[in-house]
């Protein structure tokens, strides 16, 4: 893995900007998640009126270890903040790492955003640091998110029972998929072509 690379990039596509993770986003993500109240949801962590302060301190703590590189989403048509993803578990020696805590406002949901920050992480991942594996882990109950991890051009590979333990003490079994670097070349041709049929 390029360790050279910038430690906060910006990612920049048609639709949307990853920008690095600050601690004055806190309003902008509550915002953002207010849009279906997503901080009720059970099968994944989203930063609420009580959490998002811990949200960003982890995440920014992560980003000072340089094990995480936390995102605000942006779409750009608006300039406003519609959610979060990051690069964590940044394995740099063996070249690997996971996309995850990835998030959107309901009205932003199925409008092709994920689809064009998950190309943009993707490509930085593969192409810029170099990886060699890039893995997803979701919750075994979350359905919506393993279709669209799935339909990435992810492998899933199986479940890992007892992976975490959710804020409602519920123990999650939850599902690891990965694309590798041989793989790279032909996924990135289907999200293009994807991400061409929504332009």
């Amino acid at each position: 893995m390029n360790t050279s690379i910038d430690l906060q990039p910006v990612l920049t596509g048609e639709r949307v900007e990853l920008r690095p993770l600050q601690r004055d986003d806190a309003p902008a993500l509550l915002q953002a998640a207010a849009d279906g109240e997503l901080w009720n949801l059970r099968v994944t962590v989203v930063p609420g009126p009580d959490t998002v302060d811990r949200y960003i301190d982890t995440a920014l703590a992560g980003r000072d270890a340089g094990t995480v590189m936390p995102f605000v989403i942006v779409a750009r048509e608006t300039g406003r903040v519609v959610g979060s993803t990051r690069f964590w578990k940044i394995d740099r020696v063996h070249r690997k790492q996971e996309i995850g805590h990835t998030w959107l406002g309901v009205s932003t949901q199925r409008t092709g955003i994920n689809l064009e920050a998950k190309y943009l992480l993707l490509a930085h991942a593969f192409d810029v640091m170099q990886c060699v594996r890039v893995q997803f882990t979701t919750d075994e109950l979350n359905e919506k998110s393993r279709a669209a991890i799935l339909g990435i051009g992810a492998t899933q590979e199986g479940i890992v029972r007892h992976e975490r333990i959710m804020p409602d003490g519920r123990k999650r079994n939850s599902v690891r998929f990965s694309i590798i670097d041989d793989e790279w070349p032909s996924v990135q041709s289907m999200l293009l072509d994807k991400l061409k049929r929504r332009a």
